[in-house]
């Protein structure tokens, strides 16, 4: 087995622990004072700021927290420490996310934030840059990764998704039993990965360009497979709004055209299963990834049923598919998986 693969295999002990941690341990007593300094009423607004996996995690939070009346934004950490830094000011909860806790923009925002502006931390990393110098931090409890983001972005997901419902006043039992159900389906989508792994890597595999399309709270996971792509097997790749698609790009459709849609049973199913069968109808071959059944038959559709019913949380079950399809592509190309060869795991220069 190689590293890359025995990360992705210890994401569901991973995942628990995280649970764990904010039901039982410290991070419970965090999320209390992050909620009660939320709560004082001295700001207006919530920004997240991150790169790469933590930026997409961050667009993530802000829509579960949007669609529960808290105003919040995700800006690109780089893009806001050089063209949007007016933005942060003393109104601002300053939400950083970054799994090593040392990303370049990141520790560079941390050193320019004005005396008066605070800051929450979420990382990985419990002795990082980014957890000494917030105000509250949340730690993610992956352990050690060395290889391209699996189990910190299922964990980091993780830990923001319990923000968010510790903010709208939602982390209760009934959410718990639900994240456990989704931490058990993660379980059983890599036990039971021979049932459907092959059909989906001869769907999407081993051609020059893959296009992953989403909405909501699942763009997280469409971004995150695009990088995967893009690290893992060295593969253009591109994620896309499903509203976007259609401005435009659905003019790449033709015969050989390969993308994958995420599709869980929510606010805009209906939207992405007309995309789909746009997809089809003019000839390009598909991955579909839901927790819906659907009627749609065509040979050139594979489809893989999540049985996670909430549409924000399917974003960690979601991106398991990708996770062992990016491993068997790289694999089957002869590449080292998840290995960084033109850049190193944490990014400390812009």
């Amino acid at each position: 087995m190689n590293k890359f693969l025995k990360e992705i295999n210890e994401q569901p002990e991973a995942l628990k622990k995280t649970l764990s941690f904010y039901t039982e341990g410290q991070g419970k007593e965090s999320l209390k004072n992050i909620v009660s300094i939320w709560k004082t009423g001295n700001y207006d607004k919530i920004l997240f700021t991150g790169m790469g996996s933590s930026y997409f995690i961050s667009y993530a939070a802000t829509c579960l927290l949007n669609k529960h009346g808290i105003t919040s934004f995700a800006i690109n950490a780089g893009e806001l420490l050089h063209y949007q830094f007016s933005l942060v000011n003393k109104k601002t909860l300053l939400v950083c996310i970054s799994q090593s806790g040392e990303s370049y923009e990141i520790v560079k925002i941390l050193e320019k934030l004005p005396q008066d502006v605070t800051s929450i931390g979420i990382s990985n990393e419990a002795n990082s840059t980014l957890v000494k110098k917030t105000k509250e931090s949340l730690l993610c409890k992956a352990g050690p990764e060395d290889m391209t983001s699996t189990k910190t972005f299922t964990t980091t997901y993780l830990a923001t998704y319990l923000l968010s419902l510790s903010l709208t006043g939602n982390f209760n039992n009934n959410t718990i039993s639900e994240i456990e159900g989704a931490i058990k389906t993660v379980g059983d989508l890599l036990d039971q990965k021979d049932k459907w792994l092959d059909g989906a890597v001869k769907t999407i595999a081993h051609v020059p360009f893959v296009q992953l399309v989403g909405r909501g709270a699942i763009y997280a996971t469409v971004s995150q497979s695009a990088l995967m792509f893009m690290e893992a097997t060295r593969t253009p790749a591109s994620a896309l709004y499903g509203g976007e698609f259609r401005h435009g790009p659905m003019e790449m459709v033709k015969e050989g055209f390969r993308a994958v849609v995420f599709a869980p049973k929510g606010i805009t199913y209906e939207q992405s299963i007309v995309v789909t069968q746009d997809i089809l109808k003019f000839g390009g071959k598909l991955l579909l990834i839901t927790n819906e059944e659907t009627s749609i038959k065509n040979e050139n559709l594979f489809t893989i049923v999540i049985p996670c019913a909430n549409e924000d949380l399917f974003a960690i079950p979601g991106v398991i598919p990708m996770q062992l399809i990016v491993n068997q592509w790289a694999v089957e190309s002869g590449n080292e998986p998840g290995n960084f060869t033109r850049g190193a795991k944490v990014t400390i220069i812009e």
